[in-house]
């Protein structure tokens, strides 16, 4: 039944390279907010080692896993795949995730070193820093019989790309991702490239949510920077000096005395 790990075992690993399919969990912080899960198909995903998952972010309408990655305090994540043949099986990968979109250097090197294929519709690496893993027995998994994969989506941006080239700016993937994948369907900061373009060229993001769950503004990008932390430093440090000066003035020297008129009683006191 179920066990738990701290790494994945080499047998596991292997078992892992052999699927073809995968589902990503993610939530907000807040308990208003929604639970995200989304199914993952196609070779696109691996092992770096027996503590770090990463696979393929493709472009679409939605984003809540970045969102929720980049939530400052959040990063939680969790993968599951499943035996659709032979031995049942459900296993968990438990960690915290990382973002490399696709413009950043970080992004190129993650490529390069692992050989990674991209495609025209890559968004982003997502990156697992695995901290359990977990099988369990999966006895009521159905079996399927794979047959393979969709094409849709990968034909859908290549040709999207292809009015792109042919001097077609409205087809650019970085107005798409202003679009549709600036904010989480909370309202909480997605892409950086899609906040970057956004603010940019004046683009408002498609409305995601109906009725009275729906957030009420677009977006608003709370998260502190260095630059906040280091006004709040300066700002507490000021505030200091001020109320040590202050209290400086008020303080009686060594040998002087207060006269009597000068302090508070009941008996002085002018009502």
């Amino acid at each position: 039944m179920g066990q738990y790990y701290e790494v994945i075992s080499e047998p596991l690993m292997q078992w892992v390279k052999q699927q073809k399919m995968f589902w990503v969990s993610t939530a907000p912080l807040s308990g208003d907010g929604h639970v995200n899960v989304s199914p993952k198909g196609g070779l696109y995903f691996g092992l770096v080692d027996n503590k770090t998952f990463w696979y393929m972010d493709l472009s679409g309408s939605g984003n809540e896993t970045i969102s929720h990655l980049y939530e400052p305090g959040n990063g939680r994540i969790t993968i599951m795949l499943n035996a659709f043949e032979g031995p049942p099986r459900i296993l968990r990968l438990f960690g915290r995730g990382r973002v490399l979109e696709s413009w950043t250097p970080a992004f190129a090197d993650f490529v390069k070193k692992h050989d990674v294929q991209t495609l025209a519709g890559s968004r982003s690496i997502i990156i697992v820093d695995i901290h359990q893993v977990n099988t369990s027995c999966g006895f009521s998994v159905p079996v399927y019989d794979f047959k393979e994969f969709r094409t849709t989506l990968n034909d859908y941006y290549e040709r999207k790309a292809e009015r792109f080239a042919q001097g077609k700016e409205h087809e650019s993937m970085e107005r798409n991702w202003a679009l549709k994948n600036l904010v989480s369907i909370d309202g909480l900061p997605g892409l950086e490239i899609a906040r970057k373009v956004a603010k940019e060229q004046g683009i408002t993001p498609t409305k995601k949510m109906v009725g009275p769950m729906a957030p009420d503004h677009y977006y608003n990008d709370k998260r502190f920077s260095l630059n906040h932390l280091y006004l709040v430093a300066v700002s507490t440090m000021l505030i200091t000096v001020v109320l040590i000066a202050a209290s400086s003035l008020f303080t009686v020297p060594a040998g002087l005395s207060v006269p009597k008129n000068l302090l508070y009683s009941p008996s002085n006191a002018n009502y």
